[in-house]
C-alpha cells in the first residue's frame, strides 16, 4: 500500500462497517483489524482493505499488524470493547479482567503503536495523523450490573484525554467519542411511535470524519452522539 492509510480495529458490521465505507471513499487506504477476518471478508473486498487478525489486548498482535502496515498513517480507529453484566458480588473476575483488557489495555496498546508510527512521519498541512477512540456514556457514569464497562471506558477516556494534552502540540489529533445510545444495526428495529431513537452507523460515521478533518485551529478531543430522545 501506498498513500494515506486508515486503521480500523475491532471492525464488525456495523459503525466500523460504515466508517470503513465512508473513508474509503475519502480515498484512504484501509487496514480492517479483527479478531476473526472471515466475518469481514465482504467489507474487505468492497473497501479494497487489507484484512488483519488482531487480539487487540495482546501485545505481539499489536505490533504484527503495525509492522504489517506502508504508507502513511493518516488515520487509526480503536472500536472494541467487551461488556460482563450482574451484580457486582456475581461477576467473574477472570472475565472482568478480560473485559478490562479488551477495552482499556487494547486502546492503550494501539493508541500508543499508532502514536509511535506518526511521530515518525512526516506531516500534511501540519498534521501528523487522527487517533480516535470509540467510547460510550458508560465513560461518563456507571450503571448498575455493569461495573466492568465503567471500568473500562472510563480508564479509555482518562487515556484519550491525557493523550490529548501530550499529542495535540505534537500535531496529533486525539478524539474519545461518547456514543450514548442504541446503534441502528442489522436486525434491530425500531418502534413506528419512536423513530430516529437509535443512532444510524452512517451519521456517526460521518461525526468522525468531521473529527479527522477539523482544522487543528479548533480540534475537538471529544465528542458526544445521541439520538434526539436519548435523555442525558
Amino acid at each position: 500500500m501506498t498513500g494515506n492509510t486508515a486503521l480500523i480495529v475491532g471492525v464488525g458490521d456495523r459503525l466500523s462497517a460504515s466508517l470503513a465505507r465512508l473513508l474509503h471513499k475519502e480515498s484512504y487506504q484501509l487496514v480492517l483489524a479483527a479478531r476473526n477476518i472471515e466475518k469481514i471478508g465482504a467489507l474487505a473486498d468492497e473497501t479494497r482493505a487489507a484484512a488483519i487478525a488482531c487480539d487487540a489486548s495482546n501485545p505481539r498482535d499489536v505490533d504484527t499488524l503495525f509492522s504489517s502496515l506502508s504508507g502513511t498513517l493518516r488515520v487509526a480507529v480503536y472500536n472494541p470493547s467487551a461488556r460482563q453484566r450482574g451484580p457486582i458480588v456475581e461477576l467473574d473476575q477472570a472475565a472482568v479482567k478480560q473485559a478490562i483488557e479488551v477495552t482499556a489495555y487494547g486502546a492503550f496498546l494501539v493508541g500508543q503503536a499508532a502514536t509511535k508510527a506518526m511521530l515518525a512521519q512526516q506531516p500534511e498541512n501540519g498534521v501528523l495523523g487522527t487517533i480516535l477512540f470509540t467510547g460510550a456514556s458508560a465513560g461518563v457514569k456507571g450503571f448498575p450490573h455493569s461495573a466492568p464497562f465503567a471500568m473500562g471506558k472510563f480508564a479509555q477516556r482518562g487515556l484519550a484525554q491525557s493523550m490529548a494534552r501530550e499529542l495535540h502540540p505534537k500535531g496529533i489529533h486525539i478524539g474519545w467519542i461518547n456514543i450514548d445510545g442504541g446503534i441502528r444495526n442489522p436486525g434491530r428495529s425500531e418502534s413506528p411511535d419512536n423513530p430516529d431513537s437509535m443512532l444510524n452507523p452512517d451519521a456517526i460515521a460521518q461525526s468522525y470524519l468531521g473529527l479527522i478533518k477539523q482544522d487543528r485551529s479548533a480540534w475537538s478531543n471529544e465528542l458526544t452522539l445521541r439520538p434526539w430522545v436519548e435523555s442525558f
